[in-house]
């Protein structure tokens, strides 16, 4: 999942209000439900000693919502009296949840907004290329077209017909050619070349492949070609939409795939010695908090990986004001040079350190084997 909308949340000191809530709307007796859910979020957050000004930001946000088009489920974040984030969610929480803590409670959202990658996508023709992204939420933007170099014949015929179509033909060709290159030049200036992202080549098979063949080799492998799509006006989408549905759902189980097989290569067996890897090859892993706060302290997670109900997900920690500032305890905090160190959830600190890092996070299927505890990562490298 990327988790680069969180950054806001880097920005500022805290503490912090983290409030979930559903905000269905399909019940005769909605407005009364939304009623009693704001009360009971105001009062969690007073219990738990959030400031005046900070509850009052949030119980008008909850009171303005939209009375329709809203998603199944809202997260707030809010500090100081700001609303930070108000972010959609996917899927409705089980129950009202407003906390009061040092670091905004982020955890939740890695089960209740969708997994689905990023998308960029590119409708391709001989003349250029539409581009637009979808997100993880859904939706579609427009993200621009790119145009390709064209050529016209000037009508010459002094030279003989097979040659001037030989001709034709093949300044047709150089022109299509180079039109590949610059639509590939312009996605791998949109697209990150990163394992969060994926491309969807749609169009023209003989164009498409001739542009994915021209994209780097990191990108070329997180690009998906699909047989649905055109350019034409008024062209249906419905086909298309289904094929980068099921392409992102794909791409989705293949990340958690791939990083698990990793995450149990980089393991081991329990006493089994494993030398450093070789460049390029898989890093090693580490598992529990000790073992994956130690590795996010010191910038080397590459992927965290985070099970269903991880029994070590809650466990407290200690915390300074960097993403980097964790520690299993108060005295490590100290040596470590955390001056006035504070409580926080294991989960909550490592996924901030993670935002910070551009590390990826996924979430472990209930149905696979993941992590002992429910807390592990792959690395980068080994210490």
């Amino acid at each position: 999942m990327d988790l680069d909308f969180l950054k806001p949340l880097l920005e500022r000191p805290g503490p912090w209000a983290s409030v979930f809530v559903e905000t269905r709307r399909d019940t005769e007796d909605a407005a009364q439900m939304q009623k009693l859910r704001d009360r009971a979020v105001a009062r969690q957050l007073v219990e738990e000693g959030a400031d005046p000004a900070t509850v009052g930001a949030v119980a008008e946000r909850l009171r303005t919502e939209p009375a329709s088009g809203a998603p199944p489920g809202r997260a707030l974040f809010a500090t100081a009296g700001e609303i930070v984030l108000d972010l959609p969610l996917t899927t409705a929480p089980p129950a009202v949840e407003a906390t009061w803590s040092s670091l905004p409670h982020i955890a939740p959202l890695l089960y209740l907004r969708s997994d689905q990658p990023a998308c960029h996508v590119a409708l391709i023709d001989r003349t250029g290329a539409d581009l637009e992204t979808r997100g993880p939420l859904g939706g579609t933007e427009d993200a621009g077209r790119t145009e390709g170099k064209q050529w016209q014949g000037r009508g010459h015929r002094s030279i003989p017909a097979d040659r001037y179509e030989w001709h034709y033909n093949n300044k047709l060709e150089n022109a299509w050619e180079e039109t590949a290159g610059i639509i590939a030049a312009e996605l791998v200036r949109r697209c990150p070349q990163d394992a969060g992202t994926l491309l969807v080549l749609a169009g023209d098979a003989r164009e498409r492949k001739a542009v994915r063949d021209r994209l780097p080799q990191q990108l070329r492998s997180s690009a998906v070609e699909v047989e649905h799509g055109s350019r034409a006006p008024g062209a249906s989408t419905e086909a298309l939409d289904r094929e980068i549905e099921g392409a992102c759902a794909r791409y989705a189980r293949e990340r958690v795939r791939s990083a698990l097989d990793d995450f149990r290569r980089g393991r081991g067996r329990p006493g089994e010695h494993r030398p450093g890897p070789m460049d390029g090859a898989p890093g090693p892993a580490a598992e529990g908090v000790p073992a994956v706060v130690e590795a996010v302290r010191e910038h080397r997670v590459a992927t965290l990986l985070l099970g269903h109900d991880a029994a070590e997900a809650g466990r407290p920690v200690w915390v300074g004001p960097s993403a980097y500032d964790i520690a299993v305890g108060r005295t490590e905090a100290r040596n470590w040079g955390i001056g006035r160190p504070t409580e926080a959830r294991a989960d909550d600190a490592l996924l901030r350190a993670c935002v910070a890092a551009d590390s990826e996070v996924l979430v472990v299927p209930e149905e696979a084997t993941g992590p002992a505890g429910g807390l592990g990562a792959v690395l980068r490298w080994n210490p």
